[in-house]
């Protein structure tokens, strides 16, 4: 009797014959991560201390913040022009880490692309935009905090460290994703290596770039919010801080987080447009 490589079940079909399927093991590992995940959670919940909970009273208050929050929106501490203010500062940090970000990961990409460098320098230039990659945002801005001090230089360093991580393993992806004839036909010719980048690579793979450096100003964006607060940059962000920790005002909180749900709206709106517009559908699944 032949034996069976991989984990397998029985299933009985409407007319008694047995069926024997095969279990991928990706379905095991994934329904044990699930499993995993459920039983934490409710350990989690059980493990809560819940001593002086009113639950009703606790449902009652949430329900009149958040009608005060989303119902009510008004700006009480700042002008609209103060407003507007802060929102061209959170940008301003989100497009000069976009920016800077893209152009140092354009570099580092082409060192990092297997098809385009050597085998050592690529694995170590991926190495260590893992190692960065893999530190959230935040400590990075804390850690340049330690040395700037907090304010917006904080928080541009420590979103460009990520930005130039994030970027230089998606351009990378992208140069090496390009037809190999483009390449051979350049170095038939006699081509050197900054010309086959120049006028073969680039231009065959301008609109991922474009398509990933636009999707990362979006996330840069979100941060910059974040960082605003976390690491006193400024921004809307500082403004929302100080609105629901320090003024208590909930009218206020509520206005900022539609001005910011605004922005975030009028971004996915151009992002929409732009790859519908200029990017091949590989482009938008991707994005």
């Amino acid at each position: 009797m032949e034996t069976l490589s991989k984990p397998t079940y029985m299933k009985r079909n409407r007319d008694g014959s047995i069926l024997i399927k095969a279990r991928s093991k990706q379905q095991l590992v994934m329904r044990a991560t699930i499993g995993s995940l459920i039983i934490l959670s409710l350990i989690g919940f059980l493990l809560f201390d819940y001593t002086g909970l009113d639950l009703a009273s606790a449902i009652t208050e949430t329900a009149y913040n958040l009608k005060v929050m989303f119902v009510e929106p008004a700006l009480n501490h700042f002008s609209w022009g103060e407003a507007f203010y802060q929102v061209g500062i959170t940008l301003g940090l989100a497009v000069l880490s976009t920016v800077i970000g893209a152009v140092i990961a354009l570099f580092l990409s082409l060192m990092a692309a297997t098809n385009l460098s050597n085998a050592w320098v690529s694995k170590t230039v991926r190495i260590v935009v893992a190692f960065i990659r893999a530190v959230p945002t935040v400590l990075w801005v804390l850690i340049f905090a330690i040395a700037a001090g907090l304010g917006s230089e904080a928080a541009v360093l420590g979103m460009l460290f990520h930005s130039i991580a994030y970027l230089v393993k998606a351009f990378s992806e992208a140069f090496e994703e390009i037809d190999k004839g483009i390449i051979e036909a350049l170095q038939s010719t006699g081509s050197d290596w900054w010309h086959i980048v120049t006028h073969g690579v680039l231009p065959s793979t301008f609109t991922y770039l474009l398509s990933w450096t636009f999707l990362r100003f979006e996330i840069n964006f979100s941060v910059a919010v974040a960082m605003g607060a976390a690491a006193g940059a400024g921004g809307i962000g500082f403004e929302l801080f100080m609105a629901s920790g320090f003024y208590f005002d909930l009218s206020e909180v509520g206005f900022i987080t539609y001005a910011i749900l605004l922005i975030a709206i009028i971004l996915e709106v151009l992002s929409t447009q732009l790859k519908n517009r200029y990017f091949p559908a590989s482009v938008r699944s991707e994005g």
